[in-house]
């Protein structure tokens, strides 16, 4: 079988990996667009105590993509992949109000009955939680929740590639067109070359609606602005340190072994594809993380990173088929959570691509649900 990719971010790239290795023919095509998902993002692998965790689709394919991890890092492993830049350091869900981490901490409790990956679940005192990520504020009682990992999106990504490389697989740089018969869709053209296959997974993250469109296919996937900023502590020893989540908002701080600490994230839904910091968002980005962890004024800024999170109209991923193009698998629209839940997407969608049957039902991440043709539109 020939199977062309289109687009090396995490989803793609874990797809190219397990086809080639289940003895595909594997073309991956990206066009490394400024404010890919992958390479901005902050990479904490923690759903369990996600707002969005109370969403059964959600939660079943982001705790799955959760459990995943240790095995992909396994195999990745025997493919001469050693450091694909994950490490399980454990999570503190931060608040000043103990009773309400309580509740969360019941939650959490029920769901480790039926969920070991995540660990032991601890309360801590401000004392104990500044002892583990010494810059929080002495105000924060915690949540320690011993399962949560750190992900670098980009070092996995380019893990997968090289990977599926040593398998066989092909990477071409450039822009892809879809290359459409009638209702059945026989293959890619870069760059003047037409490159045939027996399916395309388009992986294009938040740009797949305007690969689409030349096809008169409509496909809700918006894209969300995230500032990120990378900071530094010079001297400290930082690998160890566990992720830091709020329990009010969409505010982080997680670390990584140079020294490096990253505060996010702004969720900004009207920027489009606008690739710019901005003063608003580094403001608000540095302003919440001093305020979660004083502790960390000195830190020199190193770099803001801007990604473009592919968000779909109901929250959860668009995975599989449109049958408006007989060959066609989708795989988009994983918002935040995309450096969680994109590996495990990407083996699903290979899997599916094989013909094999699906690890878990994927009728709740169907991407009609978000697609319309021109014709529909017109009825409309």
């Amino acid at each position: 079988m020939k199977v062309v990719i289109v687009g090396a971010g995490i989803l793609g790239a874990s797809a190219g990996y397990h086809l080639v290795r289940a003895g595909a023919a594997v073309t991956i095509v990206d066009q490394a667009h400024e404010g890919q998902a992958t390479a901005a993002g902050a990479g904490i692998v923690s759903p369990w105590g996600s707002g969005e965790a109370d969403n059964p689709d959600w939660y079943r394919i982001a705790a799955a993509g959760a459990r995943f991890y240790p095995q992909l890092v396994e195999q990745l492993g025997k493919d001469g992949e050693r450091d694909v830049g994950y490490r399980r350091v454990g999570a503190l869900l931060v608040s000043t109000e103990p009773a309400k981490l309580a509740a969360v901490e019941a939650r959490l409790r029920e769901r480790a009955k039926t969920e070991p990956a995540i660990g032991a679940v601890s309360a801590l005192t401000p004392r104990e939680a500044s002892a583990l990520f010494p810059p929080l504020a002495a105000s924060f009682s915690a949540l320690h929740i011993a399962g949560a990992a750190r992900v670098d999106g980009r070092q996995t990504a380019a893990a997968l590639v090289r990977a599926a490389g040593r398998h066989g697989a092909t990477l071409l740089k450039g822009a892809a067109r879809l290359l459409a018969a009638g209702s059945c869709l026989g293959g890619v053209v870069v760059g003047g070359e037409t490159i045939e296959a027996d399916r395309v997974i388009l992986a294009a993250g938040a740009w797949t609606p305007e690969l689409l469109a030349p096809l008169g296919i409509r496909l809700q996937v918006r894209p969300q602005r995230g500032q990120i900023v990378h900071l530094r502590l010079p001297g400290v020893e930082t690998g160890s340190w566990p992720v830091v989540l709020r329990s009010v908002d969409n505010h982080y701080l997680l670390s990584f072994d140079d020294s490096r600490v990253v505060a996010g994230a702004t969720r900004e839904n009207e920027a489009g594809f606008d690739h710019r910091v901005t003063a608003a968002g580094l403001a608000e980005v540095l302003r919440e993380a001093l305020a979660t962890a004083p502790g960390l004024a000195p830190a020199t800024v190193l770099e803001t990173r801007i990604g473009f999170r592919p968000m779909s109209p109901d929250g959860k991923p668009l995975l599989g088929p449109l049958p408006e193009l007989e060959g066609l698998l989708i795989g988009t629209g994983l918002g935040p959570s995309g450096l969680t839940i994109g590996p495990y997407a990407g083996k699903l969608l290979a899997d599916a691509a094989l013909g094999r049957e699906a690890e878990i039902d994927l009728s709740a991440y169907d991407p009609q649900r978000a697609s319309a043709t021109a014709a529909q539109d017109a009825l409309a």
